[in-house]
């Protein structure tokens, strides 16, 4: 079986999709990796940055349709620290479409109670967009109906040695004892911190790795792949994903039925 989804949505009728959709069987946590901006661009003969501000409006219309299905964490790969190889220009202009996007909606997080929670290595970012993405997480630190994690300057395993590094410390303060060192502690150190596990973990344009997103945490994640570049993954190839979300049997380890003797 093809491991990529390549259905075209926008052949399927919305509300089709919809009457299939069991919601009472919805992933709790959807992490995405935004992949496939630039080479849509490229398809159309058109600059890189062009197909980056499409791909926040794909953005919009995912975050959409999760707040109507009241699906309550949703965390997107927004710049790897990877990224920062690429040129200084498209670096400069993915910043600005990031302060743009966060004074846009800002107001609107306040609005419909979403936690804005940045997570990386912040301090690496342009001291403006640094401050802008704190000062949006402090306004909306109390909110508590849906939370929207934004990777900013992200690497998975950079935030397990930085969390290893801050146990290290610990024990050599004394505060905490080798013994004491298990997953339920470690995870306390990591930037996720208070969020479930992702159920669901979708990644565009073809490429079927994780690329260094979030390795601890989607250890039991079920994961889906599809051919369509991200722009043009809106309502309808969300909707998509989460039907074959729904057909997966997820076992944990564990099994579902009884073993003959």
């Amino acid at each position: 079986m093809d491991e990529f989804h390549a259905v075209d949505a926008r052949q399927v009728a919305e509300g089709e999709l919809l009457d299939q959709l069991d919601l009472t069987s919805l992933p709790r946590h959807i992490a995405i990796i935004m992949d496939g901006n630039g080479r849509w661009a490229a398809q159309r003969g058109l600059p890189r940055i062009a197909g980056h501000k499409e791909g926040l409006r794909a953005l919009q219309d995912v975050l959409e349709i999760g707040h109507e299905l009241t699906i309550p964490y949703i965390t997107i790969y927004a710049f790897s620290q990877e990224n920062w190889k690429r040129p200084h220009s498209e670096i400069r202009l993915l910043m600005g479409l990031l302060e743009q996007y966060l004074n846009q909606e800002r107001q609107r997080f306040q609005e419909r109670q979403v936690r804005f929670l940045p997570i990386g290595r912040l301090e690496q970012l342009p001291s403006s967009v640094r401050s802008l993405a704190l000062e949006v997480a402090e306004e909306t630190r109390h909110l508590t109906q849906r939370t929207l994690a934004v990777a900013l300057s992200y690497g998975g395993r950079t935030e397990i040695v930085d969390a290893a590094r801050k146990i290290a410390i610990e024990v050599q303060m004394g505060s905490l004892t080798p013994d004491q060192i298990d997953e339920s502690l470690f995870e306390q150190y990591l930037s996720t911190w208070g969020l479930p596990d992702p159920d669901l973990l979708i990644r565009t344009s073809g490429e079927a790795r994780i690329s260094n997103f979030l390795p601890w945490q989607i250890a039991y994640t079920e994961l889906y792949f599809t051919k369509t570049l991200w722009p043009d993954f809106r309502r309808a190839e969300t909707l998509l994903a989460l039907l074959d979300y729904q057909k997966r049997e997820r076992r944990f380890g564990r099994i579902t039925q009884p073993v003959s003797p």
